[in-house]
């Protein structure tokens, strides 16, 4: 299995939904179920990069290691690359993001992005998909949607449907065409270390102004995406304090997820 570090963002001051990093669930904050995740995907080291010295004390508490970085960031990633550079580690490093509010996220996944990078030396990050059955799944522009090359490459990420059947659906078929290559991509990456220090100060690209997509910095910079497919779609995340309650609920009383 590849070396990697999985690395969980958490900040005090989220928009909708100040404070989660330290909800409660099944006895533990947030940040630390996430932590707890990215330990059990078989990482080499874990550690919460956070704003805020009362995440700082959850995660110490929990036996988790902590850096603290700037509360000044746009994104999760411009975080990440701060935590890389305190940490200190090597170029050639592989790092997951594991998002501080997806206390759900399968452990195999972080595992399976890490493993995709750690065999795709051209790429600079991976990241994963699965796919679309459905024709109101796939208009849903609040699911982004990754097309890819033969290599399982990313060409690219849309809040659009693509890619479009156009003969099937000008037909008025009412069932979904076989064999269309659609997937819905999920926002977990891996990244190498000196990668994540380059997108840090790339310009930001008029497609990721437009989609609000991130990703497609690197894209449009020309550094490619590695994608691994999975089965199944993952876990909620949590966004607000709705989904905080839903995200209990799938918790049993020993604080592991059914």
């Amino acid at each position: 299995m590849a070396s990697f570090t999985a690395i969980v963002p958490a900040r005090m001051g989220s928009t909708r939904f100040p404070g989660k990093a330290l909800a409660d669930i099944a006895g533990k904050p947030m940040v630390v179920q996430c932590a707890l995740r990215a330990r059990d995907s078989g990482a080499g080291r874990v550690v919460v990069a956070t704003d805020h010295e009362d995440i700082a004390s959850a995660a110490r508490a929990a036996g988790v290691e902590v850096v603290l970085t700037r509360d000044d960031h746009d994104t999760g990633t411009d975080r990440l690359a701060e935590a890389v550079r305190l940490l200190a580690l090597p170029p050639e490093a592989l790092v997951v993001n594991v998002q501080g509010d997806e206390p759900l996220m399968a452990p195999e996944a972080i595992r399976a992005v890490a493993a995709r990078l750690a065999e795709s030396p051209d790429c600079a990050m991976a990241t994963a998909c699965y796919p679309i059955h459905d024709r109101a799944h796939f208009e849903s522009t609040s699911a982004v949607k990754v097309v890819m090359n033969r290599a399982g490459e990313a060409l690219y990420f849309s809040r659009a449907p693509i890619p479009w059947p156009r003969d099937a659906f000008q037909q008025g078929d009412s069932a979904w065409p076989a064999g269309l290559p659609a997937w819905h991509h999920v926002g977990l990456y891996a990244y190498r270390a000196s990668f994540l220090q380059v997108f840090a100060t790339l310009e930001r690209s008029p497609l990721e102004t437009f989609e609000a997509l991130e990703q497609l910095r690197a894209l449009w910079h020309g550094y490619r995406i590695a994608v691994v497919t999975t089965e199944r779609a993952p876990a909620p995340g949590v966004d607000t304090p709705d989904d905080l309650e839903r995200v209990r609920q799938l918790f049993d009383p020993r604080g592991v997820s059914r």
